[in-house]
């Protein structure tokens, strides 16, 4: 465009109409308007297909990521990740990857027309460029640092919303809205603070950029008007020299801008690596379940077992310490003792959300380690102790661990587990939504879901975490029977606190700090055996009139 200005002037001093060159010029500017809105939304497109890929690979790592990993990052973390990183890769695909790449093109464009027009005033401009582009390489690591920062910070707010809104209900009946509310907010704070250090930094090489830019223009208008005084250059050769200097601080921005932009998209990049970097689960999900004909039973067999979360250089005390005992196939085995003994972490080895540290466990006579986790849990069904159920409808829940269940087991399941006078209160039955979490539902309704959810999985070992605490007298005892119903044709284990189940047990494995205390039936446990009886006596006070304890039970260890 500035050289189509220059002839313009030229036809002017040379008293030749304008008109062809002005008209050649407007051709030009709105071609290279058409150019840009074409080459934006390709690049906007482009952003968007990348977005969605990276978001798919993600998630997708995401869901087979080990258990201790996803404790450990937090899902406020992860969430950050998947939606604020990605989001920022969009950005700086459809806008500063555009813009530097246009910047740097124009930039070489513009340069070999200033060189036509006058090699002395592109020697004195190209002093200043290359300048500007020395300070902004010592000012990117710094950059490229405070995006990181930016970022991780951001990622620890979502973590600290996470933690308040998980427990929502518990935060506002603790009075804890205004702690809860300056943890938030202190996060926040520390996102600002290092947002505001991206801002800075950005700022001192836009500056650079424009102090060079104006010295630039000063050094030409000063050597230009010598030369055009002299008669060394045109004036028309002057001022397209100065319109080509405007136009050249456009690319330098474009430049500046889209290498901070840049400088934030490798932060993300770096912090989407980190999770895609996490060791995944070995195998692939395994949706199958057992033939027809009904599922083996699984016995299982722990040979001292030791075991710590923080693994063994964590600096906590292990869950276990050498536990041993065996479950045999079929039957109902029950895991009782009192808090902190390690019954959950049983199920949580079973399952393989973590490994073992030493010893020996074993499944179907199969050694665990040997067993793909997706197949090992497509064996098992495990009800855990707050029956977590996903927002959606009943029937998606019903359906999350057997999506192949035929309309008729589903029914079946849900006749067992008494939830038929839900499903027709429902407006909807089946298809009624629960809301976030199953809020909709009281929490007995929960367990007698996830319940249902176990049926309908068929397994060959269920693993059953004291699925009766939220259930009223006359559901615990119909969730009893279906209970010794399962145990006549699969293997459950259940973690017990209510003698009422432990009775009927076939074995009773009795546990204390980590160990297996003592491993019988209820009436040799209580003759054998203080910390069972004392247990057991407990729970026989408990569930009697406090007018009228009992005189000779047996008193707690």
């Amino acid at each position: 465009m500035p050289m189509m200005a220059k002839h313009a002037m030229d036809a002017l001093a040379d008293g030749r109409s304008p008109v062809r060159p002005l008209i050649a010029l407007t051709l030009v500017v709105l071609l290279g308007a058409f150019l840009a809105a074409v080459g934006r939304y390709l690049m906007a497109r482009t952003g968007e297909a990348v977005v969605l890929h990276t978001r798919r690979r993600l998630v997708g790592r995401m869901m087979r990521l080990r258990v201790e990993d996803v404790d450990r990052l937090t899902p406020g973390d992860l969430l950050s990740r998947a939606t604020g990183d990605t989001s920022l890769l969009r950005t700086v695909l459809s806008r500063d990857i555009a813009d530097t790449v246009t910047g740097v093109l124009v930039l070489l464009g513009t340069v070999v027309l200033m060189a036509v027009v006058d090699l002395v005033l592109l020697g004195v401009t190209l002093l200043a460029v290359l300048l500007a582009l020395g300070l902004l390489g010592l000012l990117m690591p710094r950059i490229q640092r405070a995006q990181h920062q930016a970022q991780e910070a951001v990622g620890a707010m979502g973590s600290a919303l996470d933690r308040a809104l998980q427990a929502f209900r518990t935060v506002k009946a603790s009075g804890a809205e205004e702690r809860e509310s300056t943890a938030v907010a202190g996060a926040a704070r520390r996102a600002h603070d290092r947002g505001v250090a991206v801002a800075r930094w950005n700022s001192v090489s836009e500056v650079t950029t424009s102090v060079a830019m104006q010295f630039a223009f000063l050094a030409v208008l000063g050597v230009g008007g010598a030369r055009a005084v002299s008669g060394a250059m045109e004036i028309a050769s002057l001022v397209a020299f100065l319109l080509y200097l405007f136009t050249l601080m456009g690319p330098l921005g474009q430049l500046t801008d889209g290498w901070s932009g840049l400088s934030g998209g490798l932060a993300a990049v770096r912090r989407i690596r980190e999770v895609e970097e996490l060791p995944r689960e070995s195998g692939e999900p395994s949706p199958k379940r057992p033939r027809p004909g009904g599922p083996a039973p699984l016995g299982v067999v722990f040979e001292d077992v030791v075991f710590g979360y923080g693994g063994r250089a964590g600096g906590r005390s292990p869950a276990h310490r050498g536990v041993t005992f065996e479950v045999p196939a079929g039957g109902l085995t029950a895991l009782v003792g009192p808090s902190g003994a390690g019954k959950s972490t049983v199920f949580t080895l079973l399952e393989r959300f973590y490994e073992h540290d030493a010893g020996t466990i074993a499944v179907g006579g199969r050694d665990i380690r040997h067993w793909p986790p997706a197949e090992l849990r497509s064996a098992i069904a495990y009800v855990e102790q707050d029956a977590p159920v996903l927002a959606g409808t009943l029937r998606e829940n019903l359906l999350l661990a057997a999506p192949d269940a035929a309309e008729g087991e589903v029914r079946r399941a849900v006749a067992r587990t008494r939830l038929d006078g839900l499903v027709e209160r429902l407006p909807g039955g089946l298809d009624a939504r629960v809301g976030h979490r199953g809020v909709t539902l009281s929490g007995g309704e929960r367990q007698r879901v996830a319940i249902a959810r176990a049926l309908l999985r068929r397994p060959g070992l269920l693993l059953l975490d004291e699925v009766t605490s939220q259930l009223d007298a006359v559901n615990e005892e119909a969730l009893r029977e279906i209970v010794m119903e399962l145990a006549a044709e699969t293997t459950v284990m259940a973690i017990a606190h209510r003698l009422s189940t432990v009775v009927r047990a076939d074995r009773i494995v009795v546990m204390e700090d980590g160990r297996v205390r003592a491993v019988g039936r209820h009436g040799e446990l209580l003759r054998s055996d203080a910390l069972y009886a004392g247990l057991a006596a407990t729970q026989l006070v408990a569930g009697r009139s406090p007018a009228r304890p009992a005189e000779n039970s047996p008193r707690p260890a």
